[in-house]
């Protein structure tokens, strides 16, 4: 599968468009990854659970909008984005989208 945030692929030619698929996940904050964030705030710091965090949810999120893209029949996924929100006090959902084609 090819996964790419521009709208075409150098070089291959979009033959079908399934449309919009997406993939999210929601996670919370670990309370020990709250205590060393709290002090990494006072001594500065990459705060490393929160990046291990978020990087183990980019790749569950583009997991799932890549299996559905496979389930409609894409072999690439063109314009991809991702957003955050927060959906409750200490959880945040990830959200990452883009436009299921084939290509050749």
């Amino acid at each position: 599968m090819i996964i790419t945030n521009i709208e075409s692929i150098p070089n291959r030619k979009i033959v079908d468009h399934f449309g919009v698929v997406s993939g999210s996940t929601v996670r919370a904050k670990h309370v020990g990854r709250d205590l060393m964030a709290g002090l990494k705030n006072v001594f500065g710091g990459e705060l490393k659970g929160y990046t291990e965090l978020l990087s183990e949810s980019r790749e569950e999120a583009m997991d799932r909008m890549t299996a559905q893209a496979k389930s409609l029949g894409a072999n690439a996924i063109v314009n991809v984005r991702f957003s955050t929100s927060s959906v409750a006090a200490g959880a945040a959902e990830l959200y990452v989208y883009g436009t299921a084609v084939k290509i050749v």
